[in-house]
């Protein structure tokens, strides 16, 4: 595992296979517990070290594309919490209007 913030990270894991899922390259190992587990194949070193992270050797934890994919992320659960916000408001109170 060479995800730097998962919590398996630098453990050895046996491989199964790798393959693509709805678009998702994916690799599946043995977790710990023996289970299968699907994971990025980015995570993993199925995939060549990314060269920002191997330039920045530590001392920037975050790319500024997956920074920029976190906020659109973020933004977008936002507007689900609101969206279900003022449905439930809805349910509450049915003879108020917006």
């Amino acid at each position: 595992m060479t995800h730097r913030f998962h919590p398996l990270f630098g453990r050895e894991l046996e491989f199964v296979k790798r393959r693509r899922n709805y678009g998702d390259d994916l690799v599946y190992v043995y977790g710990v517990d023996g289970r299968l587990l699907p994971l990025p194949a980015a995570w993993t070193d199925a995939v060549p070290a990314d060269p920002f992270v191997e330039a920045a050797a530590g001392r920037a934890p975050f790319r500024a594309e997956d920074l920029l994919e976190l906020a659109d992320r973020v933004a977008w659960l936002a507007s689900q919490t609101a969206r279900e916000d003022t449905a439930l408001v809805k349910q509450i109170t049915p003879g108020l209007s917006p």
